[in-house]
């Protein structure tokens, strides 16, 4: 069992930068791909970021594309969201996300991943 912890959220002005982080505990999420997604009010839950295990391979939704960028280390378990030239229409809760150890590939169908985190709310105002 994996369990999530994000932190980092919180109220920027647009332009503005945040970095989120996902801690994991529970067992070594090395091997295991991990990705964000995120909910704004009335929304479904929409992908962000994904990466694979060893860190060499992300992708990312369209929306985010040049100002997101996702990381991981996998010596602290944690996976890290940096936002950069944020926009009030990035106002969402962000979850961070696991796929299981059988599947290291990168998706963005939030059914394939199997632990999800609370989520931390993240604001941006114009």
């Amino acid at each position: 069992q994996v369990h999530l912890v994000e932190s980092g959220g919180g109220l920027v002005q647009a332009g503005g930068s945040l970095r989120l982080s996902c801690a994991a505990s529970g067992r070594t999420i090395s091997s295991h791909a991990m990705g964000w997604f995120r909910q704004a009010p009335g929304k479904g839950r929409e992908f962000v970021a994904a990466i694979r295990g060893n860190g060499y391979s992300t992708v990312y939704a369209d929306s985010v594309k040049g100002r997101f960028t996702i990381s991981r280390d996998n010596a602290k378990n944690t996976v890290l969201l940096q936002m950069n030239s944020l926009k009030p229409e990035d106002t969402a809760v962000y979850y961070c996300a696991a796929r299981t150890f059988a599947a290291p590939n990168l998706s963005n169908y939030r059914g394939d991943y199997a632990y999800w985190g609370q989520g931390t709310q993240v604001t941006v105002s114009s």
